[in-house]
């Protein structure tokens, strides 16, 4: 079950149902989407991922899902969940435009590697990022990241896989 976590400045909790439209414009928006798995995908993509956050990641209790809110709006989206990718948990987080710049990214990703740490009891983490995201690469260094390795895609981009250990 994805718990309900607090930071100074954010609220981490399940999505409901009525988070539908905010969850839609976050993953459309082409500046934030564009570095979210394959990029950025269709309205209809984007409500079906939606809805499989319903249907399959809670109802199963596949792993943590987090609509990312402050002062009650929608402004991000975070997960944490194990992928073959890195061979363990990979933490996963997203922020809209209005909330870039303000430090919410850190405190964002701070909370969901403790989730990982302490309520999973994971020894460590990871983090996939493709290696033009400058402004995720230096957050996560900045929190204790290390870059471990690169994936090569077959699209020809570079993907650095960093990792935190506890």
């Amino acid at each position: 079950m994805t718990p309900t976590l607090r930071t100074e400045r954010l609220l981490l909790e399940p999505y409901a149902p009525g988070d539908e439209e905010d969850f839609v414009a976050l993953f459309q928006d082409t500046e934030v989407s564009r570095w979210m798995g394959d990029g950025p995908a269709t309205e209809a993509e984007d409500r079906a991922l939606f809805a499989r956050v319903f249907t399959q990641v809670y109802a199963r209790d596949l792993f943590a899902v987090w609509a990312v809110r402050r002062d009650g709006l929608l402004v991000g989206h975070a997960e944490i969940k194990r992928t073959e990718a890195v061979d363990g948990h990979e933490i996963i987080y997203a922020l809209a435009r209005s909330a870039w710049g303000r430090g919410l990214g850190t405190e964002l990703a701070q909370a969901v590697v403790a989730h990982g740490f302490g309520t999973l009891g994971l020894t460590e983490v990871h983090a996939t990022v493709a290696a033009e995201n400058e402004a995720s690469l230096t957050l996560l260094h900045r929190i204790g990241f290390q870059h471990t390795r690169d994936i090569e895609e077959e699209d020809g981009s570079t993907t650095r896989v960093l990792t935190r250990h506890r």
